[in-house]
């Protein structure tokens, strides 16, 4: 592609001349079901759970061409790595985990307690939870930042046992930067694990590897999937699936900005979703020119032109509302308000996975740096399920507390719900607790007693 040719665009146009295949196309990105990988993945997590160990270092054989003596990484095989790191990444990732953990901290609930009636105290508490795994890809690339998203929160949480797994580079270890960032963020253990083997480790266990509560962390469709099929038996995050972004800008907006957002979530992934949304026919037309130039001399210019023909749209609105409405509906992994008064549009908003207030705030920032988590619902998930937080790592119980006269005016009620819905046996534990404690009599002063007398 060169400045002056055609941008490839899934959609260029009028919210009101989107046909509705291609709206359905847009709004509606959750993978198709492919029957051949959920069955090849149930293959793979019954083979973890059946052959244990043996099955993780077949797998590395012919997965990742690599034979390992060991799945576990030594942790001064970490120490060194954050010994030998770059100053200025090592820098930069520490304070990367000061932010996370300061705002994952800051999200920890406070305990409840409530009176409900007098003599009906109620309660609720957080405990952590007692193993959990973060899933870390690698492979090809390595990825610190996602290292400190799943560890810090967790061990913001209280987590004691924090275990990590990440794929074998050639070396047949993780990625230097990510046992650098295991030993940063305070992982206890790291196995050099990947795809839906690594998952079937942490759901069951296995002789080397600890089962846990609960998976975390970003993967590939094999790692999703293994996710998907293990829900069931410990608690994940949302599935995710390609980066998303999607900008509202409004025409006094930085067109040069507004592409490069779109570009820098497009070189994540051939499958990746961007659009941008206005109701200015003068600044779509400047991201439109910007696009142009920006993508013909972008360093991942193939990746790039795939996710734009395939997920990528500029859409015209004819207002503001409408363009907040569709922004709803499109429910984005990222939302980046480029408007002139961003807190505003904030407020209209239910579905992103996290949103960017102002064009100070690229996406870019909150994939590293910020303190937020970048571990999101895509696939328009963000209407039901919420990024990572500390809250996943924690568990929640209730306590109830009565005193003998609290219990007393509860008992006839609870024994009448009772014997409307059958059980006699609920009906006789509340009707028990109706009289004095011990005695088997009616309480003193109660309606058997003649006024003014107690009942010795």
């Amino acid at each position: 592609m060169t400045p002056d040719m055609d941008l490839q665009l899934a959609f260029d146009g009028a919210l009101s001349d989107m046909d509705g295949a291609t709206r359905r196309r847009l709004v509606d990105r959750r993978p198709l079901d492919e029957d051949a990988l959920r069955e090849r993945v149930r293959e793979l997590l019954n083979r973890v759970r059946r052959d244990g160990d043996q099955a993780l270092l077949a797998m590395a054989r012919d997965f990742d061409g690599v034979d390992l003596t060991s799945l576990e990484v030594p942790r001064e095989r970490w120490v060194h790595a954050l010994h030998t790191l770059p100053q200025g990444l090592r820098l930069a990732l520490e304070r990367a985990v000061r932010n996370i953990e300061a705002f994952h901290r800051a999200q920890i609930p406070a305990d409840v307690e409530v009176e409900t009636e007098p003599g009906v105290r109620l309660g609720r508490r957080s405990t952590p939870l007692p193993a959990v795994g973060v899933y870390a890809p690698g492979g090809r690339a390595a990825y610190p930042s996602s290292v400190l998203m799943g560890v810090v929160p967790a061990r913001a949480a209280g987590v004691p046992e924090i275990v990590v797994c990440s794929p074998p580079g050639p070396s047949g270890e993780p990625p230097a930067e990510v046992m650098a960032a295991c030993a940063l963020a305070g992982a206890t253990r790291l196995f050099v694990l990947g795809g839906a083997g690594a998952v079937g480790a942490m759901a069951y266990g296995t002789e080397t590897v600890p089962r846990v509560e609960a998976i975390v962390g970003p993967g590939n469709q094999w790692v999703t999937e293994a996710k998907r099929q293990v829900a069931g038996e410990l608690r994940i995050d949302s599935p995710a699936g390609p980066s998303e972004v999607l900008v509202v800008a409004d025409g006094g907006a930085d067109a040069e900005r507004v592409a490069l957002e779109l570009i820098a979530q497009a070189e994540h992934d051939p499958e990746a979703a961007v659009v941008a949304v206005t109701w200015s026919p003068t600044l779509m037309e400047a991201v439109r020119d910007a696009l142009r130039t920006q993508v013909a001399r972008a360093p991942r210019r193939e990746v790039v032109e795939t996710a734009l023909a395939d997920r990528g749209a500029l859409v015209l609105t004819a207002d503001r509302a409408e363009a907040m409405a569709f922004t709803r509906e499109y429910a984005a992994e990222h939302l980046a308000l480029y408007t002139a008064d961003p807190r505003t549009d904030l407020q209209e908003q239910t579905t992103a996975g996290t949103v960017f207030v102002g064009e100070a705030a690229t996406v870019a920032f909150g994939d590293y740096l910020t303190g937020a988590n970048h571990v999101l619902p895509t696939s328009a998930r963000s209407r039901s399920f919420s990024g990572l937080s500390v809250l996943d790592f924690l568990r929640f119980f209730t306590w109830q507390e009565l005193t003998e006269e609290g219990a007393r005016s509860m008992a006839e009620d609870v024994g009448l719900l009772a014997d409307a819905e059958g059980l006699p046996g609920h009906a006789a534990a509340a009707r028990a607790r109706a009289t004095a404690a011990g005695t088997g009599q009616p309480p003193a002063g109660g309606e058997d007693a003649p006024e003014g007398e107690e009942i010795p």
